[in-house]
């Protein structure tokens, strides 16, 4: 064996410590002290040798220390893990290397897929652009009469329904039209005084002018009471001019309009105030529309708003925003907003079903991703960047107003950065998203994480990803609940064979970890760098496993 060998071997473990995190240098340290006196190598030839594999790495540069463990998490300055293992060293040229392991770079924070997946999966990007935001609140409505066009009949005097001129609901009225006659002893009373005043003042003519006062204040207080009964000028001037009370009396109505309801029957007595006829004129209604709660900001008085209608698909109706209502429903949180707008040949009935669309004015132009580019986790929002052909990074979005196909972003992502906008979430499936954004914090996205089983995976914590390794037990401490293991390979990690400590979830699971066992376990990440064994079980023994199966303990001597 000669020095360049020696050399090889070394460059070897150390870039495979560097790539996966192991510490391989042990190892590679143990197997250099074992040749430190071998025939045909002196003690001068080894130091040089070591001196000038130094000199070769000292000359690139550290750009910074990544996490042993394969966390996301790195320094600018050489320090210690929570199980002392030394962060290992960036350099120069190797950022590159560690993406082109599959999922997402922990380091870096990115995600990196191969082209041929990228095309496979579809993925389109879109700018993030400026634009104003302008949206339509839409909501669901009815048709309701015009309240300030609604008028009752309800004669204010006792009587009788002599005979009904309009005798159905719905028939439509003009302004004066007769609807019913009514014969009332009280009016036929008022009528008579009235002509009796009429006449005693015209033959008090030559009289004095105190008695033909008197007479005069009766006729107008007779006059007076007619008028209050809502008796029609037409009908006083033709008692004063006949002289003779009419024995019935004709109740026309005050508008035009249609007859929504009709209480009188041919016959039927009815007292002062009695509600006998409703008339509603329909030429304007109004649009009662229920608007939800998260939109009611938006909805301002004098707005144009457009109103369909199921029975006119073709038509589509323009009305204005009169009014917003100062409750809210608190079944449906939504708030009514008026709609008033013209009933042309009378199309729009009372009761109907109404779409509404109120069109929102946007602000001034902001920065707008489209809605499908944002991962909604339910605490917060992610955006996948694209920063070049294949590369792809995580970020937390702070969002603003939203319109039908766009959403603002406060921050997070800057105009002009290509978004992913289509098969996000295959990409999130595709390479473990969950590992690039851990970063974020424990709320971090959990899209594609498994739940752990039973009371140990209640106790570890939120649902996170389960790993399964098999291993050795070195110690356990009984006060702290902690065992150290030597564990084979992880391949869900891409962790080497190592020895590092556990937390046990619970007392249970202590009974199997004994000094000395060979187990095969499971354990979760409860928080960053603590680690959490869920399951244990007896590990099996290589005639269980079949020919070739590696032992349980596969890294020992390492």
């Amino acid at each position: 064996m000669n020095v360049s060998w020696e050399k090889t071997y070394e460059a070897g473990c150390a870039n495979y410590s560097r790539r996966l995190g192991c510490r391989c240098l042990a190892a590679a340290g143990g197997y250099w002290a074992g040749k430190r006196h071998a025939p045909g190598h002196d003690e001068a030839t080894l130091q040089a040798t070591a001196v000038s594999a130094g000199a070769a790495r000292n000359e690139r540069k550290i750009l910074y220390y990544r996490n042993p463990m394969g966390l996301p998490d790195s320094s600018p300055t050489p320090k210690k893990d929570p199980m002392g293992m030394d962060y290992i060293p960036v350099y120069e040229g190797e950022a590159d290397e560690l993406d082109e392991v599959d999922g997402a770079a922990a380091a870096t924070k990115q995600i990196r897929i191969s082209t041929d997946k990228v095309q496979k999966l579809g993925v389109r990007t879109e700018a993030a652009s400026l634009r104003s935001l302008e949206r339509i609140v839409r909501a669901v409505g009815r048709i309701e009469p015009d309240e300030r066009r609604q008028y009752a009949i309800a004669p204010k005097f006792e009587g009788y329904v002599e005979r009904l001129l309009v005798n159905v609901t719905g028939q439509s009225v003009g302004k004066g039209q007769p609807l019913f006659e009514v014969y009332s002893p009280e009016l036929v009373s008022a009528q008579r005084e009235y002509a009796i005043a009429i006449q005693g003042v015209e033959s008090l003519n030559n009289a004095g002018s105190e008695a033909r006062s008197g007479m005069q204040q009766l006729a107008d207080a007779s006059l007076a009471r007619l008028k209050n009964w809502d008796i029609s000028d037409e009908q006083i001037r033709d008692l004063a001019s006949s002289g003779n009370a009419r024995r019935t009396l004709t109740v026309r109505s005050p508008v035009s309009g249609i007859v929504t309801e009709k209480k009188a029957v041919q016959g039927m007595r009815f007292m002062p105030g009695e509600v006998l006829y409703q008339v509603a004129d329909l030429s304007t209604v109004w649009v009662i529309a229920d608007v939800f709660e998260q939109d009611i900001g938006l909805v301002k008085s004098g707005a144009r708003a457009k109103v369909m209608i199921n029975a006119y698909p073709d038509k589509k109706f323009e009305g204005t925003i009169t009014y917003v209502y100062p409750t809210l429903n608190a079944q449906t949180r939504t708030v009514p907003v008026r709609v008033e707008l013209a009933n042309p040949g009378l199309l729009l009935k009372p009761s109907m079903f109404a779409r509404v669309e109120l069109p929102v004015a946007g602000k001034a132009a902001v920065v707008t991703v489209p809605v499908s580019a944002v991962i909604d986790s339910g605490t917060r929002q992610i955006v996948l960047v694209q920063l070049k052909e294949g590369r792809f990074e995580p970020r937390e979005v702070k969002l603003g107003a939203r319109s039908e196909n766009h959403v603002e972003v406060r921050d997070g992502v800057r105009e002009g950065e290509e978004v992913v906008v289509t098969a996000n979430f295959l990409i999130d499936a595709e390479s473990n998203l969950k590992a690039a954004v851990a970063g974020f914090g424990p709320a971090a996205h959990t899209g594609n994480q498994q739940s752990t089983q039973g009371d140990a995976a209640a106790t570890a914590g939120p649902a996170s990803t389960v790993h399964r390794a098999e291993g050795k037990v070195e110690t356990i401490d009984a006060s702290s609940g902690v065992a150290s293991i030597s564990h084979g390979p992880v391949a869900s990690l891409k962790w080497p064979p190592m020895t590092m400590a556990f937390k046990v979830a619970n007392e249970s699971l202590r009974q199997d970890l004994k000094p000395g066992a060979a187990i095969a376990f499971e354990f979760v990440e409860r928080g960053p760098g603590e680690w959490v064994i869920t399951a244990v079980k007896p590990a099996l023994r290589p005639a269980d496993k079949g020919a070739g199966a590696a032992p349980a303990n596969a890294h020992a001597g390492h």
